[in-house]
């Protein structure tokens, strides 16, 4: 009975130990395989200087080449075919190259490259340097725990992983990397803007403070800030991005041939003058076609729709262009009252007396609010309020006159020909507000 007791012990103990061996070499292989240990530190694949670069080709697995070449400081696509490349995403790829660092290394010398899905990689990045050296990243498989991939640098034995993020911001093709815009002018080199819709031709220009003014059919004031938003619409023109493929762009020149006129934008800069066209069809999609690109290209409603603008939406209906810099002087008539009021320091001041600030700012807001409803041809008759703003230290002086016909106000700027036709009621609040202005409280008597 002893005897069989100590053989069934020993028994035991071997299977003991042998759950033991094979429970660890479990654990070794999960760890491996599924990451559960940390990481001693994040070693260094790729170092490559940022104006080392010189080619790159991203490769997906059973697809052809994207390469795209620096050519004269620009980055180019070469192949599949050419195009050009767009500035932020080549930025975005040279900047991950630059200095790519590793999760951890799974292993130092790896005999089976299959098991990390290696052997055949999802994507294949290959770096050339302007001095000749190539370096080639391969990405496989996903980590089973999904916050990863498995990498390697051909010429180095070890295998590695790379964040999730790191592995997005590598794997693009020809779509993702080509120049999507459709004007690619220089906006603060911006001369001249150009544009045809609704009917209407008209021609923007800066003037010698830099402001934006229409030049025709005549000169005109430009409301500085639309003119701003057209030139940002016409920067930001882009592709529609889920529409590239051929038959997309067979698609996009048929319905462009038929479509309906929206509008002609040129855009001078010192490089010369670039061209967009942009047409609708019957179900009110876009289509633009460039003379920076080949092609027809399905586009926005917010390009397409951003261009179709006539004068009106582009001149300033503003009386005064003082804006948000307040008056110094202002010279007021409305029939029998006149009056004048010079700004010292943050004092109001007329005839040697402090006005009452409340009241001379709700002049001055006012006058700032003033603006046009209409821009018509005629009606303005004899002036019944004069208005003279002083402000920008002196340097802007406006003059302005409203005259009333039947119930309707018309507003005219001296030196200019167009009429500005002004809302009843918003001079009848100018009016009050001029007969409001009164003299300052005396300070308070001291106890």
């Amino acid at each position: 009975m002893r005897m069989r007791g100590l053989l069934i012990a020993v028994a035991l103990l071997a299977a003991l130990a042998g759950g033991v061996y094979w429970s660890n070499k479990s654990k070794e292989a999960a760890e491996k395989k599924n990451l559960t240990a940390e990481p001693a530190t994040t070693p260094k694949i790729l170092a490559v200087p940022e104006g080392q670069f010189a080619k790159l080709s991203i490769r997906k697995t059973g697809g052809e080449a994207t390469v795209a070449e620096l050519k004269a400081g620009k980055w180019e696509l070469t192949s599949p075919k050419p195009l050009g490349a767009d500035p932020e995403s080549m930025r975005s790829m040279t900047t991950a190259l630059s200095s790519l660092n590793a999760d951890r290394v799974i292993e130092e010398k790896a005999a089976n490259l299959g098991e990390y899905g290696l052997e055949k990689p999802s994507i294949e990045v290959t770096v050339t340097q302007k001095d000749g050296k190539t370096r080639r990243l391969l990405i496989g498989d996903e980590v089973p725990t999904g916050t990863a991939f498995y990498a390697r640098v051909d010429g180095d034995p070890r295998v590695f992983t790379i964040p999730s993020y790191t592995k997005t911001s590598l794997d693009k093709d020809t779509k993702d990397l080509r120049d999507k815009r459709l004007l690619t002018f220089d906006s603060d080199k911006l001369t001249r803007v150009e544009l045809t819709a609704k009917g209407q031709s008209l021609e923007l220009g800066k003037n010698n403070q830099n402001d934006w003014q229409i030049l025709k059919p005549k000169p005109m004031r430009a409301d500085g800030g639309q003119v701003e938003e057209l030139v940002r619409k016409l920067r930001d023109a882009k592709m529609d991005s889920t529409a590239m493929s051929d038959e997309d762009a067979k698609k996009a020149a048929a319905a462009f041939a038929a479509g309906t006129p929206v509008a002609v934008a040129k855009v001078t800069d010192a490089a010369g003058t670039q061209e967009l066209q942009i047409r609708k069809d019957k179900d009110k999609s876009y289509y633009a076609k460039s003379s920076v690109v080949q092609g027809v290209y399905k586009t926005t409603s917010d390009v397409g729709g951003g261009l179709d603008k006539g004068i009106d939406d582009l001149r300033n209906k503003k009386v005064f262009d003082f804006g948000w810099s307040d008056p110094t002087k202002m010279d007021v008539r409305d029939g029998a009252k006149q009056a004048s009021y010079q700004k010292s320091g943050d004092k109001w001041m007329s005839g040697g007396k402090q006005m009452d600030s409340t009241t001379m700012q709700t002049l001055v807001d006012k006058l700032r609010d003033l603006s046009a409803t209409k821009f018509p041809d005629k009606g303005f008759s004899t002036a019944a309020i004069d208005l003279t703003v002083t402000a920008n230290d002196g340097k802007r002086v406006e003059r302005v006159a409203l005259a009333k016909t039947g119930n309707d106000w018309f507003a005219k700027r001296e030196n200019e020909p167009a009429l500005y036709q002004v809302d009843s009621t918003a001079v009848d609040e100018l009016q009050k507000a001029i007969g409001a202005v009164k003299e300052a409280a005396p300070p308070a008597k001291k106890k």
